[in-house]
């Protein structure tokens, strides 16, 4: 086995042209779940909001904003005074984010497809910034926690929300755990992107010191996914979870599909009789520039 082999280098310029695809290949799929979505998130994403201190007046900017939310819930909060740009890496996904406004009444929202590495903005132009299930995803969360001070004003806010550990979490951490098994994957990098890599015991806090943000406050949320079985909790990842398809790349088609079968035999431990309960539990944190 060479050095290389030992040791996989990320290529982080590739992972993110495969991020953009998949939330393209993705968009049509995560709009048609936005229901669940808010359903499962919601409470949490309130919670967000709250801690970003977003007021009627207040100019927000969402980060991977995907198919609209948080960024419509905050465009309603801030009401006609204020404004809410929602941005994400996949253009396709910001279409249906502008359909879900319009058909809500909501006008003070526009959308930009920009990288949240390098936010095509002036400096101190933003009261808060959001970013719901986005950040964990950045190969260089660093540079975009950087480019997200540089936006806000001072004393201006960041939210994000994150998952914690992949034990906290196994409606996604069970079937990350079998795909890799079986496409005989190797563990995550250190520092590599994916959906605990700011789970840890005081990681959040640590990447918001680092990028300067102060008044730091996190809140843990226990926020489960409630479906009527293990088969259509499957359904929605199969749909709607890029990255899961992206580990099963190199599979047989025949031996993707024994590999749903075996996610959602597993996943149903989980159902009882009022349908399924998915474990997740989400971080939210604040910082203040």
């Amino acid at each position: 086995m060479t050095t290389q082999e030992a040791a996989p280098i990320f290529d982080p310029v590739r992972y993110k042209e495969t991020t953009r695809a998949q939330w393209q290949a993705a968009a049509e799929a995560w709009d048609h779940w936005t229901p669940t979505v808010q359903a499962w998130l919601g409470p949490a994403t309130g919670l967000m909001l709250d801690l970003a201190a977003i007021v009627p007046g207040s100019r927000v900017l969402d980060v991977a904003a995907g198919a609209g939310e948080p960024a419509i819930s905050a465009a309603k909060r801030v009401g006609p005074a204020g404004s809410v740009l929602a941005t994400d890496i996949a253009p396709d996904i910001l279409a249906y984010a502008r359909r879900a406004a319009a058909a809500q009444g909501v006008t003070n929202l526009q959308t930009r497809a920009m990288d949240g590495e390098n936010l095509d903005l002036p400096d101190a132009s933003f009261d808060a910034v959001l970013s719901r299930v986005g950040l964990i995803y950045f190969p260089h969360q660093q540079r975009a926690l950087a480019e997200v001070r540089r936006v806000l004003v001072p004393g201006g806010r960041i939210a994000a929300m994150v998952y914690s550990t992949a034990e906290n979490n196994r409606f996604f951490s069970i079937p990350v755990g079998i795909i890799r098994r079986r496409a005989q994957l190797p563990p995550p990098l250190p520092g590599q992107p994916g959906p605990f890599s700011l789970g840890g015991d005081g990681a959040l806090e640590a990447a918001y010191r680092r990028a300067g943000f102060r008044d730091i406050e996190v809140r843990v949320v226990s926020a489960p996914l409630r479906m009527a079985s293990a088969e259509e909790c499957v359904r929605f990842q199969r749909e709607s979870f890029g990255a899961l398809h992206q580990m099963m790349a190199g599979l047989p088609d025949q031996e993707r599909e024994k590999t749903w079968d075996a996610i959602t035999h597993e996943l149903r431990q989980f159902e009882g009789p009022d349908g399924f309960e998915g474990p997740c539990e989400m971080i939210v944190g604040v910082g203040t520039k």
